[in-house]
C-alpha cells in the first residue's frame, strides 16, 4: 500500500526516508556520509546507490542532486545517527525535512543544543553565543508550530549529569511549564524564556574543573565555590548584552527558594520572580533525575512528586503540574499506551 499522493510503498518510508535537497547539500559533496538508495518507480523498490564514503564522479554527484530533487533519493534509517551529526550543525534543516519522524527530529534538536551548550561553556564570547542563539530560535519555532511537541522533548530527558545535559534538560522542562502553566503568550517570551532557560546555568563555566569531575559527594569548602556561579552567569550574560528580565531572573534565582533558604542571595517569598520560580523547578527537577557518580538519579516521577511535597520551597503553581503529567502518563506516547492496554487485556483477571 502507497502513502496517499505518494508513489513511495509505506513499508519503505517506515525504513527509509526521501533526503531534503538543503541536507543533501551539507554532506561533502564528493563523498556522502551515508548508503545512498535510489527509487525507481517502475518496479516501487530502491536499489542501492552508492557506499558511505565513496567517491562519486562528477557524473554521479549530478545524478544524486537531480534525483534528490525528483524525491527518489533516499537514506536508510539505520544511518540516522550519522545523519543526525550534519543536521546539528545546521539546525535550520529541521524545519524544511519533511522526511523526518518527529521523533528524530527532537532527537537531532537535543543534541544539536547539548553541543551549543559545550561550545559556549568553553568560549563564552558572542561569536559562539551567536551560534547558539540560532539554534535556540530554531527549538522555538519548532514548539511555535504546535506547542504540544514539548512533550516529544519531555520524552528525551538525558539521565547522565554533566552541564551540557542539565542545561538542555531545564530547558526541555521549563518550556514544557511554560506552556503547561498559560494558555496564551507572546512568541518573543518563549524566545527569552527559552534562552535564558539554556542558559541559567551557564556560571558553572568558571567553576574549576576538578570539582566538576569530582565522583564523590563534594566538601563544604567545594560547595562554597559552586555558590556564586548564579552571579557569575548573570555577569558573563550583562556583558553580552543579554541582561533581559528573564535571563537575569534565571541565572540569578534558580537556587532561590520561598523560605529563603536558597543563594546566592537568600531571596524570599514574593521577591521571587514567577519566572525564577519556574526555573528553580526546572532545574532541581533536572538535576534530581539524572545520575552522578556518587549516586544514581531518581524516577521522574518520585522527582515530580517530592517537589510537589516541598511547597516550603518551590511553588506548587508548577510542582503541581509536573505531579499531575506524571500521575497521569501525560508524557507517554500513544503506542506506549496502546500498548501498555493490549498488554493488561491480556492478563489473566483476579481470582
Amino acid at each position: 500500500m502507497c502513502a496517499a499522493g505518494s508513489l513511495i510503498p509505506d513499508a519503505i518510508q517506515e525504513e527509509y526516508y526521501q533526503i531534503a535537497l538543503p541536507i543533501l547539500e551539507s554532506f561533502p559533496k564528493y563523498r556522502p556520509p551515508v548508503d545512498l538508495f535510489e527509487f525507481k518507480e517502475n518496479i516501487a523498490r530502491l536499489q542501492p546507490y552508492s557506499k558511505k564514503g565513496a567517491r562519486l564522479t562528477n557524473e554521479q554527484v549530478e545524478a544524486v542532486h537531480n534525483l534528490c530533487e525528483s524525491g527518489n533519493l533516499f537514506v536508510s534509517r539505520a544511518d540516522h545517527p550519522i545523519y543526525s551529526k550534519h543536521i546539528i550543525k545546521q539546525l535550520d534543516l529541521v524545519l524544511v525535512d519533511q522526511n523526518l519522524k518527529q521523533g528524530e527530529i527532537a532527537d537531532v534538536f537535543m543534541q544539536a543544543l547539548a553541543l551549543r551548550v559545550n561550545e559556549f561553556a568553553e568560549q563564552p564570547v558572542m561569536p559562539v553565543f551567536e551560534q547558539l542563539y540560532q539554534d535556540v530560535m530554531v527549538f522555538t519555532e519548532f514548539l511555535q508550530q504546535d506547542r504540544h511537541r514539548a512533550k516529544l522533548f519531555m520524552r528525551r530527558l538525558n539521565r547522565d549529569h554533566s552541564l551540557a545535559t542539565h542545561s538542555v534538560n531545564t530547558l526541555v522542562i521549563g518550556t514544557w511549564l511554560f506552556f503547561a502553566s498559560r494558555t496564551e503568550y507572546r512568541r518573543r517570551d518563549l524566545d527569552k524564556a527559552a534562552l535564558a532557560l539554556l542558559l541559567h546555568d551557564i556560571g558553572m563555566c568558571k567553576v574549576p574543573a576538578f570539582i566538576l569531575a569530582k565522583t564523590t559527594p563534594l566538601k563544604v569548602e567545594e560547595k562554597d565555590k559552586l555558590t556564586p556561579h548564579p552571579l557569575i552567569g548573570a555577569k558573563i550574560m550583562h556583558k553580552l548584552g543579554f541582561a533581559f528580565d528573564e535571563m537575569k531572573q534565571a541565572t540569578l534565582e534558580h537556587h532561590e527558594r520561598l523560605d529563603g533558604s536558597g543563594y546566592p542571595q537568600k531571596t524570599k517569598g514574593e521577591a521571587i520572580s514567577r519566572f525564577g520560580r519556574l526555573v528553580a523547578v526546572a532545574d532541581s527537577f533536572s538535576a534530581m533525575v539524572c545520575s552522578r557518580p556518587y549516586a544514581p538519579g531518581m524516577e521522574p516521577a518520585e522527582a515530580a512528586r517530592k517537589l510537589a511535597e516541598d511547597k516550603r520551597r518551590y511553588d506548587e503553581r508548577f510542582t503541581m503540574l509536573l505531579n499531575h503529567a506524571y500521575l497521569t502518563d501525560a508524557f507517554r506516547t500513544a503506542q506506549s499506551a496502546q500498548a501498555q492496554t493490549a498488554q493488561q487485556e491480556k492478563a489473566p483477571a483476579a481470582s
